[in-house]
């Protein structure tokens, strides 16, 4: 009989994910996670050398995804095409193929909207009112993608009757919450002083909270290639799923400790157990990002403070 005070486990490994060495082939349910975007001026200031070396990055990932997911379950990519002095990357559209080819069936796309009053880095659509003419159209964004590939198909008769039941998805609130289309409106996490997650480009609960129900079983094992301070983590433990994480930013291991409730010195809660693991692929990365995003705001500061 399965139980409502059911225990899960939780192993954080700050290391490259594009090794997980921990993990055995299949043995992942499903794939909640958000990659770092390709350089993005407010988060990851010329974190990779090139565009062409995020998406080696990407591709070496995905294999390994290939290798750990389970036959018939899901990946979830929270991303967006960034754009980078003037330039758009078309993130969505390569991180695509690069699953296909890595054999993952495209099976969904979800677009979520963020409230229109927030526009994280500029409002592009300004341009316009100063030149109301054609050709100075530039849209302001506030949506992400939420990219959904599958590993083969799901053998739907392979789960339990009782699991299937304890995993039960609540009618009432796909339908009044609308997951059901493939626009969600979503409060995104905004970039308060106070947050736990300062510095660090983390995605709402209600992400993981939707995608984890709608596509894992209760005692099932979440992975996130691309933990940040665990928030897919932290979710995947209140849902009664395993999680893993990797993260190569060792600055984040006290944020992903506070978040997972491990801060105090016992890793060890009441519901779920959390193991940590350091390799020595982990770097130091955070301080060294938000020195150049401070940079960089200092130099905008400077030159509208010219302008004017």
């Amino acid at each position: 009989m399965m139980s409502n005070d059911m225990k899960t486990f939780h192993k954080l490994i700050f290391g490259d994910s594009e090794d997980m060495r921990e993990l055995q082939d299949g043995s992942v349910h499903l794939v909640v996670t958000s990659p770092p975007y390709f350089n993005a001026p407010f988060d990851y200031p010329d974190l990779f050398e090139n565009y062409d070396a995020f998406l080696d990055k990407m591709t070496k990932v995905a294999k390994e995804l290939k290798r750990v997911l389970a036959q018939g379950r899901i990946v979830c990519i929270v991303c967006d095409d960034i754009l980078i002095e003037g330039k758009k990357y078309p993130i969505v559209a390569d991180l695509t193929k690069i699953y296909i080819k890595e054999g993952f069936t495209y099976r969904d796309k979800i677009i979520w909207i963020k409230p229109e009053g927030y526009i994280r880095i500029s409002r592009r659509s300004g341009v316009i009112l100063q030149h109301p003419y054609p050709m100075y159209f530039y849209p302001d964004n506030i949506q992400e993608t939420i990219l959904i590939f599958q590993n083969g198909k799901f053998d739907y008769k392979s789960i339990p009757e009782e699991v299937k039941e304890h995993s039960k998805i609540d009618i009432s609130e796909y339908q009044e919450r609308k997951w059901y289309l493939t626009t969600w409106n979503i409060v995104n996490v905004l970039p308060l002083k106070n947050r736990l997650e300062i510095g660090i480009a983390a995605f709402p609960e209600e992400i993981p909270n939707r995608l984890i129900k709608l596509f894992s079983y209760v005692g099932e094992t979440v992975l996130d290639p691309f933990m940040g301070s665990g928030t897919t983590n932290k979710v995947a433990a209140m849902l009664k799923r395993n999680s893993i994480g990797y993260e190569i930013d060792l600055e984040l291991l006290e944020v992903v400790k506070e978040k997972m409730g491990a801060e105090q010195g016992s890793l060890f809660k009441k519901d779920y157990e959390v193991e940590i693991i350091i390799r020595n692929d982990a770097r130091h990365l955070r301080t060294q990002l938000q020195n150049k995003v401070s940079n960089q705001k200092s130099v905008v500061k400077n030159v509208k403070r010219n302008a004017n």
